[in-house]
């Protein structure tokens, strides 16, 4: 059974400033996702192509324009009232700055039992203790600050502070992404075996397809707020079906020469989300795109692999 559940999800925010003017930026279009007990979707997808926003919806940490999401089969209840507190005590977020997510001005043990203060009545340190050695930290560092600490070790300190409460659904939003190579690998190698011990519901948000490959079940293909392909990992790595899986596949460094992909580079830039494309948002940067492509706005069917689903209206013929 699913954990989490977006049902034709939207989000469109208006324009800000005092002379903001135009449509409403549509972040989010009709998606529907789901993430089981215990699985880890990742999504990925260019800047601005909707994962963050999406993330952030199915935490509850912005209401939806349209459509719905459930948590543990109840519907979320409104940001801010008094039931999506308490449920947020199930909800967790590792965010992609691990030096702006922490205040300088408090200590890393503080900050690390924050959650515990707040859903629990307060923060037992033998309690932080155990978090800090649960991602590879010592305990008798717990009143230090956090400029005192390298960036990878931030980075397991937000890990830390997102499982005070005991959470069964974790956003990972770009996790790894202001941290060196070296260092990306080990705070992965934790992600997955906290997910294995914990039984934790994971939305991995990244734009590194081999950490995606090595860390989820599935994987989510967005492209200005629409989802273009899901599926298993190992489906849709193996045999992308939309083209635009095709060119972020065809860009991912590969060890062997012989597996490495044609590299296929997409025209131009993504169109704004203010004006996005009639019919499928990706035909502007198509080399498939037919007329057709401009009137219907494709759905999600399922196409290819077991579990594969793809938005496009022309997949059988260029698959």
């Amino acid at each position: 059974m699913a954990l989490v559940v977006a049902e034709n999800v939207e989000k469109s925010f208006a324009p800000r400033g005092v002379f903001a003017r135009g449509k409403p930026v549509r972040a989010v279009a009709s998606v529907d996702a789901q993430v089981a007990r215990g699985e880890a979707l990742g999504v990925v997808g260019e800047s601005g192509s909707g994962k963050s926003t999406l993330g952030r919806l199915l935490l509850g940490l912005l209401d939806v324009t349209g459509g719905r999401v459930r948590f543990d089969g109840a519907d979320l209840p409104k940001p801010g009232s008094a039931a999506w507190k308490t449920l947020r005590a199930r909800m967790g977020i590792v965010f992609q700055d691990p030096f702006g997510s922490l205040d300088p001005r408090r200590s890393v043990g503080a900050q690390v039992g924050d959650g515990l203060a707040i859903h629990r009545g307060g923060a037992e340190p033998a309690r932080i203790a155990a978090l800090f050695e649960r991602v590879g930290l010592d305990p008798l560092r717990m009143g230090a600050f956090p400029h005192e600490f390298s960036g990878g070790q931030r980075q397991r300190l937000g890990i830390a502070r997102a499982l005070a409460t005991d959470p069964d659904f974790l956003v990972a939003d770009e996790p790894v992404s202001a941290l060196d190579v070296s260092i990306q690998a080990q705070v992965v190698k934790l992600l997955a075996d906290l997910r294995r011990d914990l039984g934790l519901a994971m939305l991995f948000i990244s734009h590194d397809l081999p950490v995606v490959r090595h860390l989820c079940d599935r994987v989510a293909v967005m492209y200005l707020g629409r989802v273009m392909e899901e599926g298993p990992v190992r489906e849709v790595f193996a045999r992308p079906l939309h083209p635009y899986t095709r060119a972020l596949l065809s860009a991912t460094p590969m060890l062997d020469p012989a597996k490495r992909a044609t590299r296929i580079l997409l025209p131009g830039d993504p169109p704004s989300p203010s004006d996005p494309p009639s019919g499928c948002v990706f035909r502007t940067r198509c080399s498939f795109a037919q007329a057709a492509c401009a009137e219907t706005v494709p759905a999600l069917r399922a196409f290819g692999g077991p579990g594969q689903r793809v938005a496009c209206i022309r997949a059988e013929e260029i698959s």
